[in-house]
């Protein structure tokens, strides 16, 4: 099954096979402060006499670029080279260029290519990425793909280019559900709203005649769960991003919220409040079969599964403060990991599996942070008047949050922003939204192969 609605996408390896390459350049990820790579990204060639309803081939192909230049650089892993440093950029695809030239620029990588539109009206598009220092290919692929998915193939290109660059999957190829906000303070209209993670493409989803939070993303389908306020009564429901249709999950006595996936999209793991208070259960989608994990007089909320879907992470009281715990996925075993200073919520176990992230109060402030899934080795990323709501990239490498901003003594002011951190600490930017936006969930990579 698709992830999104998308154009007709084949790939295959570029004709020319790509030469051994003895590239000594490297962008390594797990530094803190990273010195980003010189990469030079020429325009990919077109024909300016061949046009579509989006424009001339070489305005598409110009346009790509600038995709795959944004991409890079909101990763602060890259350096882009500015276009009007170029000695001599408009070499044939098929011809190797003249790395004297982009040297002497201080370019360590360079991407060439060309686009063209083909008989059947799609673009083909091939590209190579070369290592400058060395002289030689790192790799080349051709694209095709239809006019109105330029923006798409874009992000794909940036994507073998990290891939290729840091050894590790990229995260630009991908899309972000999120809470649109607006309205005075005191009535808040919420609505469930979907994008590029690069801010386009934008699309609100509800309508905002009633509220939706916790909106999270399926792994392996095109399915969203979030908790709606329809009829003012709490619940949790699937969205189906291909009907644009939503479905309530089972009638349940008291307040369903906080709902997650299972890593293979077959499980929906929430909390149930009743009576003030509230346990979780697990749903299998394909029965309704419902099966509680936790059976406590505490709150239990917050659950989220370990990448394989052994272990779960969730947030209590049970110790007397709210602390975060793991423990299998049938319940058992249950373990507090946290025990700095401060209240810990909201964990989410990294799709590496490696770390969980985690929103701490402490000190009259919020922070997002990291510690291991034994509670050892944790770090603080970010701190602010308020802040929440971690997700992950799906590489592991950035967290998404949002971070609100103090009303004044009138109501106003109270921004509500979106904003993004990698793991060391670093390249924190704020994320643009039409609206004000609130509790991203990032998606996985879109499968534009099925």
């Amino acid at each position: 099954m698709r992830i999104i609605h998308i154009a007709l996408l084949t790939i295959m390896t570029f004709m020319v096979a790509t030469l051994p390459s003895k590239a000594i350049i490297v962008v390594d990820v797990n530094q803190g402060h990273v010195n980003p790579l010189p990469i030079a990204l020429t325009n990919l060639i077109g024909s300016d006499q061949a046009m579509t309803a989006s424009g001339s081939v070489q305005q598409i192909g110009e346009q790509i670029t600038q995709v795959i230049t944004a991409d890079l650089e909101r990763s602060g892993l890259f350096n882009t080279i500015d276009p009007r440093a170029f000695i001599n950029s408009g070499a044939s695809n098929a011809a190797a260029p003249q790395f004297a030239n982009w040297r002497s620029i201080g370019a360590q990588a360079l991407l060439t290519g060309t686009i063209d539109l083909i008989e059947d009206g799609r673009f083909q598009i091939d590209f190579r990425l070369w290592d400058v220092l060395a002289g030689t290919q790192m790799t080349g692929l051709r694209y095709y793909t239809t006019p109105n998915n330029w923006r798409g193939i874009a992000h794909v290109i940036a994507d073998t280019i990290y891939k290729r660059l840091t050894g590790e999957d990229g995260y630009f190829d991908t899309r972000v559900v999120y809470i649109a906000e607006s309205g005075p303070y005191l009535e808040r209209i919420k609505r469930l709203a979907i994008m590029d993670q690069d801010g386009y493409n934008h699309k609100f989803l509800t309508d905002g005649s009633y509220m939706i939070l916790n909106p999270r993303f399926s792994p392996v389908s095109q399915e969203i769960t979030y908790l709606s306020f329809y009829n003012d009564t709490p619940r949790v429901y699937l969205f189906n991003l291909e009907s644009g249709k939503s479905e309530m999950l089972g009638e349940f006595e008291g307040m369903t919220f906080a709902p997650r996936f299972s890593p293979d999209g077959k499980k929906v793991i929430m909390s149930k409040a009743d009576n003030g208070n509230s346990d979780l259960f697990s749903m299998e989608l394909s029965t309704r079969r419902i099966t509680r994990l936790t059976k406590h007089s505490a709150i239990d909320t917050s659950p989220s599964y370990s990448p394989f879907g052994r272990f779960i992470t969730f947030n209590s009281d049970r110790g007397g403060s709210q602390q975060l715990y793991v423990m299998d996925n049938d319940g058992r075993n249950i373990k507090r990991i946290s025990f700095g200073t401060g209240n810990y919520a909201t964990p989410v176990w990294s799709p590496r599996g490696d770390l969980i992230a985690f929103t701490k109060q402490t000190g009259g402030k919020f922070y997002i942070g990291v510690m291991r899934p034994d509670g050892t080795g944790e770090r603080i990323l970010t701190e602010s008047f308020f802040e929440e709501g971690p997700t992950w990239s799906p590489n592991g490498r950035v967290l998404m949050y949002y971070r609100k901003y103090p009303y004044d003594n009138r109501g106003g002011g109270g921004e509500t922003q979106l904003w993004s951190i990698d793991l060391t600490g670093y390249n924190e930017r704020q994320v643009l939204t039409p609206l004000d936006g609130s509790d991203p969930a990032w998606s996985p990579l879109i499968d534009r192969y099925n």
